[in-house]
């Protein structure tokens, strides 16, 4: 495994643009349940009721999504790791080009990057978005408003439909967010996979349109990968730690 760190950040030293590719494998290191995994939402309650049509057909299905919010279910209350901190610390350096992120946490920019340099792809879970005139709320301004009997709150411009500003089952990924993505990924020299094993898609094709464009791509995963076949340097290991000992492999690196 030291080999492999100091592989990857002689790669970091070389690279001009450096791409980071983020899955829920950074968000469980704070303590964010991976979704599908034991104990993740999906063992707690039903997909179905996150499906875009669902929430904006049955009132029922929106008190029961308020609820979960209120209660704190859909999103602890969580703070960055060391894999956040130290992908925040590439972007001091000035090597990091953007973060593009399957993570909905708002926790890359809690550590300190340019909200501007992190592409959500599935969207904030910290906002809330109209779906009539598309304004948007701060999250925590508006569960503060609800009464606990579970009333629903609208939007206060034209009291349309609020739901949280993320990708529900049966919506398409925000296309600005996906072509801004698409193109950091085939113009960087450095493509970096942590904490996904790249079987969501469109996201997981971010590596692949790098490789394709002549990126070298390192993937950090505990566990195998969809795309094991097409990285450089594969690490086995958990995000946080790795990272750490990249970054500081990365500054003895300047160093010399």
């Amino acid at each position: 495994m030291d080999t492999k760190i100091s592989k990857v950040a002689q790669m970091i030293e070389a690279a001009g643009k450096v791409v980071v590719f983020t899955g829920a494998g950074v968000s469980t290191e704070s303590g964010i349940p991976d979704f599908r995994s034991p104990g993740g939402l999906w063992s707690k309650f039903d997909p179905d009721d996150f499906t875009i049509d669902k929430f904006i057909n049955s009132a029922q299905t929106r008190k029961k999504m308020w609820k979960l919010l209120l209660e704190g279910e859909l999103m602890a209350d969580a703070t960055p790791n060391a894999a956040h901190l130290a992908i925040a610390e590439l972007e001091k350096i000035g090597k990091l080009s953007c973060v593009i992120t399957q993570n909905i946490d708002n926790l890359h920019q809690k550590a300190g990057n340019d909200p501007s340099l992190v592409h959500e792809l599935h969207g904030n879970m910290q906002w809330l978005a109209c779906l009539n005139c598309g304004q948007k709320y701060p999250l925590e301004n508006l569960t503060q408003n609800i009464s606990s009997d579970n009333n629903i709150p609208d939007c206060k411009e034209c009291h349309g439909i609020l739901k949280p500003d993320v990708v529900f089952f049966g919506e398409a990924l925000p296309q600005n967010v996906l072509a801004t993505a698409t193109h950091e990924s085939q113009q960087c020299d450095l493509f970096i996979v942590i904490g996904s094993s790249l079987v969501v898609y469109p996201a997981a094709y971010m590596p692949l349109y790098a490789k394709r464009a002549g990126a070298k791509v390192v993937i950090i995963n505990l566990g195998p990968t969809e795309q094991d076949d097409i990285a450089d340097v594969i690490i086995d290991h958990s995000a946080g730690e790795t990272m750490t000992k990249i970054m500081e492999g990365v500054k003895r690196e300047a160093q010399t």
